[in-house]
């Protein structure tokens, strides 16, 4: 016992045993065999007919084929050198394959139309067709105007009191603008899209007849016009697309399959965050 050989024995397999506790396990090599079997061939066939509508010649298969050993490869060795250790895009794959197949969509049975019909009653905002507008604008920008552009175009606006179609070419009011003065038929997304959230939502509270603003937009001020107006609408449930409502509806059942299945795999761990632990 007093032989100091015995004693780095000892130190060295207590450490080894350490290592072995805090250090997590490496997965087993996958071997140096790969094999590819015909169903592979056929899978590596069937996507190059999905892509090029053809078979691939021999010598399209052959590399093909070097493609896939290639990749087999270095995927085992990435295995082996632990390049799949605490890595984040790694991580995120993994948990979105485990949803996909987590995810039990034969499970989810047709509503029948009773259920359908409550359901709507519920939900019958989401199905609601935007309301449009036809309005043109005469625009203002700060870029040349500075701060005055908005009492330009409240100036301005006199100017085009009582004048109901396109300005004249002798009529010298606002700004060029980088796009167009006149929009038909157009959504507030649509709207949005160009001028920016708020002025859509100025615009579609305006009277249709009159020349009125200024209106900002992201780009600017705008004093505008709107010919024609229909608000948006919810349609009745005779009226609605049934299979656009059955797809909805077990969409939110997916979601809620989704939530449910995740909070029971949640229930098995432990979340610690600082100072606190959350079960």
């Amino acid at each position: 016992m007093r032989d100091p050989f015995l004693h780095f024995l000892g130190i060295g397999l207590a450490l080894l045993a350490l290592y072995h506790v805090v250090s997590p396990p490496r997965p087993q090599s996958p071997g140096s065999r790969i094999e590819l079997t015909q169903d592979d061939l056929r899978q590596i066939d069937l996507a190059w007919m999905a892509k090029w509508q053809r078979h691939p010649t021999q010598a399209e298969m052959q590399g093909l084929v070097e493609a896939k050993v290639r990749e087999e490869i270095l995927y085992r060795e990435a295995l082996t050198l632990g390049l799949d250790q605490d890595d984040t895009i790694i991580k995120r794959r993994l948990a979105q394959k485990l949803e996909f197949l987590t995810e039990d969509t034969s499970a989810i049975r047709d509503p029948t139309p009773h259920e359908l019909q409550a359901w709507f009653a519920g939900h019958s905002a989401q199905f609601a067709t935007p309301g449009r507008v036809t309005f043109r604008h005469v625009y203002f920008s700060p870029d040349k105007r500075g701060a005055h552009a908005a009492d330009d175009a409240r100036m301005a606006l006199a100017t085009l009191s009582g004048k109901s179609t396109a300005l004249g070419a002798d009529t010298k009011v606002g700004d060029r603008f980088f796009d167009r003065d006149y929009y038909p038929d157009r959504t507030p997304d649509q709207v949005a899209g160009l001028f920016g959230t708020r002025f859509a939502q100025s615009l579609f509270k305006l009277q249709p007849g009159a020349w009125q603003g200024p209106v900002e937009s992201g780009l600017g001020w705008h004093l505008v016009r709107i010919d024609e107006m229909s608000p948006g609408s919810v349609p009745t449930f005779e009226e609605v697309d049934r299979e656009q409502v059955k797809a909805a509806w077990i969409d939110e059942r997916r979601a809620e399959s989704r939530r449910t299945t995740f909070a029971a795999i949640k229930a098995k761990y432990e979340v610690v965050l600082p100072g606190t632990s959350v079960q």
